[in-house]
């Protein structure tokens, strides 16, 4: 499967803002580096996800929810 940094970009984006703990959290801070070179398009949601910005979402709250277990 293929990548692309739009994709990366979008998931991690998308992860962030659903999973961050609160704005002091290290998630939230990331999101708002982020902010500052990503821009997505204001519908972004799961479902507006390509296959491949998808597949990277569910692999970052798999692994979130690893964790947390």
């Amino acid at each position: 499967m293929y990548f692309n940094r739009f994709d990366i970009a979008e998931a991690y984006y998308l992860f962030l803002g659903d999973y961050h703990e609160g704005q002091f959290s290290e998630k939230y801070e990331r999101l708002c580096r982020m902010s500052k070179y990503f821009k997505p398009a204001p519908g972004l949601h799961f479902g507006s996800l390509s296959s491949n910005s998808q597949q990277i979402y569910n692999n970052l709250v798999a692994a979130e929810e690893a964790k947390a277990a």
